[in-house]
């Protein structure tokens, strides 16, 4: 049976992982109205879900980055979906079987421990692929499929609550678990090639590479500036410019993925004819202007074509930083993703609970989540910051060839 699969298949594979991951992150806060409403979570409390998926997965990331080559990447990526699965399953059952906010907690690990695992196998599976095209390509088309995940999740879990009415998400539950217990089959079956060898050095030798520091400062920025307004774009879109559930999902989080997934797409196709530190550069410059433009800007339309261009600016924050790690610290085998995908969960916690904490306490042009908003500018600022920094380092004559 391998022989009827290819290293398409297995890049196929790859896709349905990452478009899991987008189910995990983004069909919870699509449920937030209905969290607020059903149970009476506040903000506060919904935040402590986002955070709590993002902390599970941030110690999934350091463990797997310990041991998943001595489980082997097989092993590692079928039981990351089933748990995803699981997680997803349980979100439509705990809540109802014990108290609301236990069980939302306790699915939120299950489907965590999934997602973590998930970004610490794909890419470096995508990595360890042979491949006629720029890895750096490569990778930015891979996580293009997040994207693409993204907007299956919120047009299709719209068009559901439209037919069927939103007192139905559970039965929606079900329904997403089926696309990773199908891509968990499909990995028992493609071949895999282990990156750097399937062998992973200590975090003390990565940290000695004097570089590891600034790829953990960028993938935090990133998964920050990424999460801080995806997480919350429904619900700004509903609460803060008056749109109905329905438009909030199409016209924040559904745009927002669009024009993620569209730069990717671009990218995957063309990067290899563009300079990447670039790129990240002037991809931090756009998303500050998209956050700019969504805070102040008092017309909703114009507002919510700034969650479009903060899509944009996003982009290629996430793979590029992993494309370049991956190139000047390859020495750190599987490990690497881990490590950078720890710092990463630690941005994508940060960056949606620092938007909660001043949206519970502030208010800008009578909206608390412009305020929070506006904080989260710093992120990409941050990254410009960071990516020029590399740059100046990795010119330096005593850093070749690290």
């Amino acid at each position: 049976m391998m022989s009827k699969f290819t290293y398409r298949h297995t890049t196929y594979a790859c896709y349905l992982a990452y478009i899991t991951g987008a189910i995990i992150n983004n069909f919870t806060p699509l449920l937030f109205i209905v969290f607020q409403t059903q149970y009476g979570l506040s903000l506060d409390r919904l935040a402590v879900l986002i955070v709590m998926n993002f902390s599970v997965q941030f110690v999934v990331d350091f463990l797997g980055a310990k041991y998943v080559d001595k489980v082997g990447y097989r092993t590692s990526l079928v039981f990351a979906l089933l748990m995803a699965a699981l997680g997803l399953f349980s979100l439509g059952t705990l809540p109802v079987i014990m108290p609301p906010f236990p069980g939302l907690i306790l699915s939120v690990i299950f489907y965590a421990i999934g997602s973590g695992l998930l970004e610490v196998m794909v890419s470096p599976t995508i990595e360890g692929l042979p491949a006629d095209k720029a890895k750096e390509a490569a990778m930015s088309l891979l996580h293009s499929f997040y994207c693409w995940g993204s907007m299956l999740v919120v047009i299709a879990s719209t068009a559901f609550f439209r037919l069927f009415g939103l007192e139905n998400w559970r039965i929606l539950c079900y329904v997403w678990t089926i696309i990773p217990l199908f891509t968990s089959l499909l990995f028992l079956k493609v071949p895999i090639v282990p990156f750097g060898n399937g062998e992973s050095c200590s975090l003390k030798r990565i940290l000695s590479s004097g570089l590891f520091g600034i790829f953990a400062l960028l993938m935090l920025c990133a998964g920050a500036a990424e999460l801080a307004i995806g997480q919350w774009a429904s619900l700004f879109a509903e609460t803060g410019l008056g749109v109905s559930k329905t438009m909030g999902d199409l016209l924040g989080p559904c745009l927002f993925a669009a024009s993620m997934g569209i730069f990717r797409a671009l990218y995957g196709k063309y990067g290899d004819k563009i300079n990447l530190y670039f790129a990240l550069i002037l991809s931090s410059v756009i998303c500050i202007v998209g956050y700019l433009v969504t805070v102040f800007v008092q017309n909703t339309i114009v507002s919510l074509i700034g969650c479009g261009i903060c899509g944009f600016g996003v982009a290629i924050m996430w793979p590029g930083t992993l494309s370049l790690a991956a190139k000047h610290c390859a020495f750190g085998g599987t490990a690497i993703f881990g490590y950078l995908a720890m710092s990463g969960d630690i941005g994508c916690s940060v960056g949606p609970a620092l938007v909660a904490n001043v949206s519970e306490r502030f208010s800008l042009f009578g909206s608390p989540l412009k305020a929070g908003l506006l904080c989260a500018i710093i992120f990409p600022i941050i990254l410009m910051l960071g990516v020029i920094s590399l740059k100046i380092k990795l010119e330096k004559p005593q850093t070749k060839g690290v």
